[in-house]
């Protein structure tokens, strides 16, 4: 089947491997945060809805755990040849609904495709281990095995790499998966279905329902969603992560980060002000990854903040769709608000407000601010504590190295922290001692490649299981057989576990 993308004003859900109509369900506007226009609509569905899907993804379940891992893999590989051949089309899709530059759009659907490239290898990844002879004739091997129904819940920053970071590892691993999506950024997650399908995918291994707080319940409270995924807040991600463990799931919940970037007085200035500026306001700050917190060592902060504020400056903030665009507008008003109330208190916290980004914050009707900078942030003031999630930098002055690993440290969060430097010693001993999942040495946002696992810290993250490569194990259980084949005039020894004491 060739499809020919988003072509609805209500973007439906995708049940048993069709579009399933949302017309009769709750109406929610999907806004263009450059606008603030309506660009569709979307039908919030909830416990009916998610039955729905879940029984598909139930019904496929088992025929698809059976099907050889390699003809899951030329599924996933054809998939992947569909991103590449669509990805202007899927980034035009993320900007008109998330606000980010085409610039990050674009960046956002390749590391996706890496993501797809790492799913088709689980015949390498899902190999089990093999013990001959553990005991007299005893061999023990193990293998893994699919959970069965996955849900993924995702959040409106990254409306296409997060669900396939998901969905795509666990389809590999022959499972099958219900999403829900983030309601502001639907279209992707079932443009995404449509392509899925046009690579060979069966109907109803993959599925998405588009809902709010009743459709998250639903998914959590279904007896036959076997292990749930999310990325979002951290208080959200911690009452994800308790009812569904006490519901007996597998449970991976990503929470949110207060990310440091720790400028020694040996590091190349300009690098990092550079650095910086990319980290706190690419994608207006709202990334996970992001960099609000600059810790400034010694008698170089005049200089970071001077040269991060005129950077900052000459940043250029408008549509994601328009031409010459650094960094586009928040995904809403509520966003927006929480941006200027930060600055708002900031000055009476102890902190200087050297670049203000609420100066162009009234263009035209969309969620526009402007990067901020601000020095001598104190630890306690709410700018430090809060996660702002914009595109506001925190300059935070200290003394030496050691101080500066007792404020990355101190933070509840532990998403990632990065340092740079000239001093491989001190790189080193920033990365053994700091308290983060990710670790940048001279690079802002230390993500790894999708071939390496994912997941932070503390309360960053609950659950043991991380994205990425770490998929494979929290989207599979193992089964560890120990076995003895006897000549049937033999028999069997009744103890023979314990043969080896023999």
């Amino acid at each position: 089947m060739t499809t020919t993308g988003i072509q609805f004003e209500t973007v439906p859900h995708w049940i048993d491997g069709a579009p399933a109509d949302s017309a009769a369900a709750e109406q929610v506007e999907i806004v263009d945060p450059a606008t603030g226009h309506a660009v569709r609509t979307v039908g919030l569905g909830g416990a009916d809805l998610v039955d729905k899907a879940v029984a598909s993804a139930r019904n496929a379940a088992e025929s698809w755990a059976s099907t050889p891992t390699p003809a899951r893999a030329t599924i996933l590989l054809a998939f992947r040849s569909l991103l590449l051949e669509h990805s202007e089309e899927i980034a035009s899709i993320i900007t008109a609904e998330q606000g980010k530059t085409l610039a990050d759009a674009r960046g956002e659907v390749a590391r996706s495709v890496e993501a797809v490239e790492v799913a088709a290898s689980a015949v390498q990844q899902l190999k089990g281990e093999y013990a001959e002879q553990v005991a007299n004739g005893v061999d023990t091997y193990s293998f893994r095995q699919p959970l069965g129904v996955c849900a993924g819940i995702t959040p409106f920053n990254f409306p296409v790499m997060v669900p396939v970071s998901m969905f795509a590892a666990a389809i590999a691993c022959g499972n099958s998966f219900v999403l829900k999506p983030s309601e502001r950024v639907p279209s992707a997650s079932v443009r995404m279905a449509q392509l899925l399908a046009e690579a060979g995918l069966p109907a109803g291994v993959f599925n998405v329902v588009h809902g709010g707080v009743d459709a998250v319940n639903a998914l959590i409270d279904h007896p036959d969603v076997a292990a749930v995924s999310f990325v979002g807040s951290t208080p959200v991600a911690r009452e994800i992560y308790r009812r569904s463990a006490e519901a007996g799931k597998k449970v991976q919940a990503l929470g949110g980060a207060n990310n440091h970037l720790v400028v020694m007085p040996d590091a190349d200035l300009d690098a990092a002000a550079d650095a910086l500026v990319s980290a706190a306001f690419g994608a207006a700050g709202q990334r996970c990854m992001a960099v609000p917190v600059a810790v400034v060592v010694g008698d170089v902060a005049d200089q970071v903040v001077a040269k991060t504020a005129q950077r900052a400056e000459a940043f250029t903030t408008g549509p994601g769709n328009a031409e010459g665009s650094d960094m586009g507008p928040l995904i809403s008003e509520a966003a927006l608000e929480r941006v200027r109330s930060a600055l708002d208190t900031a000055g009476s916290q102890g902190g200087t407000v050297v670049v203000d980004g609420r100066a162009i914050d009234s263009r035209g009707e969309g969620h526009f601010v402007g990067p901020s900078l601000v020095d001598h942030v104190q630890v306690d003031s709410d700018l430090y504590q809060d996660e702002i999630f914009g595109p506001v930098l925190s300059v935070v002055r200290v003394d030496d190295l050691d101080e500066a690993l007792r404020v990355v440290n101190a933070s509840p969060y532990g998403n990632g922290a990065s340092i740079f430097t000239s001093s491989g010693a001190a790189s080193r001993h920033f990365a053994h001692h700091v308290q983060a999942g990710s670790v940048g040495v001279n690079v802002p946002i230390p993500v790894p490649i999708s071939w390496f696992g994912f997941g932070g810290w503390g309360d960053s993250r609950f659950g043991d299981d991380g994205l990425n490569y770490d998929a494979y194990r929290f989207y599979t259980r193992s089964k560890v057989v120990t076995q003895r084949w006897t000549e049937p005039s033999r028999g069997v020894t009744p103890n023979f576990v314990a043969a080896g004491s023999q």
